[in-house]
């Protein structure tokens, strides 16, 4: 998968998921911000990340993700 294949699917799937317009889903946007996520929702990011890519994010790995490009990164790094 590429990197650009990663990024439409990150931005198609999250827009759904927690319904927000895809334009706002910039590389160097903060993605807590950006999706006004709260813990539980978090935790919908992350499963939806797993189920999506079958990429699992460690809970101590998680406060390292702050932008989008960084959780492109981690997908790209850790995708079979």
């Amino acid at each position: 998968m590429t990197r650009e294949e990663i990024i439409e699917k990150v931005k198609g799937t999250l827009a759904e998921e927690f319904e927000v317009d895809e334009s706002v889903i910039q590389p160097e946007a903060v993605i807590y911000e950006t999706l006004q996520l709260d813990s539980l929702s978090l935790v919908d990011l992350v499963a939806v990340v797993q189920y999506t890519f079958k990429v699992k994010i460690p809970a101590e790995e998680l406060p390292t993700i702050k932008t989008f490009a960084q959780l492109y990164d981690y997908i790209e790094s850790h995708v079979a």
